[in-house]
């Protein structure tokens, strides 16, 4: 017979899992013992919070299962901020956790067992597609392999297993067959939709994350691309999709709506594709850009496709296979060059209202990261630049928190995204972001990550002093003691450098940095910070309006 441990185990390599992230706890330590004997890496991190950040950072490089394993009680809770980020981000990421043994707990009652919640799943029931709770071992199998499938399945969002310590030592049956990816057909009227796209005039693709899909699933973009060369339509990218067109793509906006010469993009047109997008607050400056005249949205959930703006059409659930079945029947209007010259225009005007020094630093990550880099930046005023302005090669190549908004996300996630084999990693936090998990550089250097980490030490919040200058207030809270931080990443035996500024010197230092396999930490003093750019909140300028 196998034990409750193995079997989830059993489950986790039939899925495909390579890695998993988690904290040992007395009440978890059978599945430790389980995973000793797989073939799947198990990456010990300092903090559980920093196992849901990394199993992120490695579903976003990836677009597969990202696996977190905590004990009970607070090992659970303290993954919820990671939770949360990846739920508002879509990232399909499993929180494995254990709970109180089956034979103490009393439903409702609350015993003073150690770690005992009295309804630990209720924590995460808000950040979250589904729970899954063990409390048999006759239903363990079942319910591990329905919570191994749920995080990937159409939507993907995270999901949650726990299971009770003293079931992962019982002997459990048969695991099931896992759930296969379901064959998709494409959902709506696409006739009505091919009659509105033929009769725009000016039409925009508005391209969220939801577009990537899974690792199989046109995530380069293949289908959209069609779309708007058969459109002539301009392509504007969210965050979390940047580089879902390449660069060189003639209807890549590669600038968001934020600024205002592609937000005029907006205005004028008379219909919006909305590709696997809610039209967040983050993108549209909390709803401020106008309802299109026209919207035809793909999306897999149509309450989600219509929360913010009306929808004429929805279509579903497969983004990719609905722009490539669009394509194929939409008119072919030309047009291309003239595209391409006008969203020339657009970013040139863009580029000379932004800060010089915001675009020397885009410059100097533009030179150190090669094509196959992956971003992984933080809530600072270098990860907001990066949000807005880096345009990276390919999709899945920049991460950014502004799901939920999580401080301290990028160097945790960072873990991830280097153990995820698609190229370099570059981790960029501010000083005080990256305090919020100063351990890791230990599970760093244990683990032997391949990544660069980028702290950028201005000496407290940078945004938050912009925000106080702004109001008027004086600046209170915002200015933090900060360590010598080269001598704290070398105290783990971690190679480190500090640099002044933002610049060249910056640059030619990140990329022999990059170039080296062995993990790093760049530190770049900036007493000056960079000025927030215009896609952070103060400077929306349709707030000015």
């Amino acid at each position: 017979m196998v034990t409750g441990a193995e079997r989830i185990v059993e489950l986790l390599e039939r899925a495909g899992v390579e890695v998993c992230f988690g904290l040992p706890g007395v009440h978890n330590l059978a599945l430790w013992e389980a995973l000793r004997g797989s073939g799947i890496r198990l990456v010990g991190v300092r903090h559980e919070q920093a196992a849901a950040y990394a199993a992120d950072g490695y579903a976003r490089a990836t677009g597969r299962l990202g696996v977190a394993l905590t004990t009970t009680g607070p090992g659970a809770a303290n993954t919820l901020a990671g939770v949360g980020e990846a739920w508002a981000s879509r990232s399909p990421i499993l929180v494995i956790a254990t709970d109180i043994p089956a034979a103490l707990r009393r439903p409702g009652v609350y015993r003073g067992v150690l770690h005992e919640t009295t309804d630990q799943a209720a924590m995460f029931a808000p950040v979250v597609k589904a729970s899954f709770v063990v409390t048999s071992a006759a239903d363990l199998p079942d319910a591990a392999a329905a919570a191994i499938h749920a995080p990937t399945a159409t939507p993907s969002r995270p999901a949650y297993l726990q299971v009770p310590t003293d079931l992962l030592g019982a002997q459990v049956g048969e695991a099931p067959e896992l759930a296969d990816a379901a064959a998709l057909t494409i959902t709506g009227h696409l006739d009505a939709a091919v009659g509105l796209l033929d009769a725009a005039e000016r039409p925009l693709i508005w391209a969220g994350s939801g577009a990537l899909g899974g690792p199989l699933s046109g995530a380069r973009g293949e289908g959209l691309g069609r779309l708007a060369e058969r459109l002539a339509a301009p392509v504007i990218t969210t965050y979390g999709a940047a580089g879902y067109l390449p660069p060189s793509h003639p209807c890549s906006v590669r600038m968001p709506p934020h600024v205002e010469p592609v937000g005029r993009l907006w205005d004028e047109a008379d219909l919006v594709i909305a590709v696997g997008s809610d039209l967040d607050g983050v993108q549209t400056q909390n709803f401020a850009m106008p309802q299109p005249p026209k919207v035809v949205a793909l999306n897999a959930d149509a309450d989600d496709a219509t929360k913010n703006y009306r929808a004429d059409v929805v279509l579903g659930p497969d983004a990719n296979d609905v722009c490539h079945a669009l394509a194929g029947r939409v008119r072919d209007r030309g047009g291309l060059d003239a595209v391409a010259a006008r969203l020339q225009g657009a970013r040139a005007g863009a580029c000379a209202a932004l800060d010089a020094r915001g675009l020397r630093f885009l410059d100097a990550m533009r030179f150190a990261v090669p094509d196959d880099g992956i971003v992984v930046a933080d809530m600072c005023i270098p990860g907001y630049w990066l949000a807005g302005f880096h345009t990276p090669s390919a999709p899945r190549k920049l991460q950014i928190p502004l799901g939920w908004g999580t401080l301290g996300y990028a160097f945790p996630a960072a873990l991830g995204a280097a153990l995820a084999g698609e190229g370099p990693v570059v981790a960029v936090a501010g000083d005080g972001g990256f305090l919020y998990a100063p351990g890791e550089l230990a599970t760093v250097a244990q683990e032997q990550l391949p990544l660069t980490l980028v702290i950028v030490d201005d000496g407290g919040y940078g945004m938050l002093r912009y925000d106080q200058d702004a109001g008027g207030a004086d600046r209170y809270g915002v200015d933090l003691l900060t360590p010598d931080f080269v001598a704290l990443a070398r105290a783990f035996g971690i190679r480190a450098q500090q640099v002044e500024g933002l610049d060249d010197e910056f640059g030619e230092a990140l990329a022999e940095h990059v170039s080296d396999s062995e993990p790093s930490v760049l530190v770049a003093m900036t007493p000056e910070p960079l000025v927030p750019p215009p896609n952070t909140s103060p400077n929306w300028y349709r707030r000015r309006h």
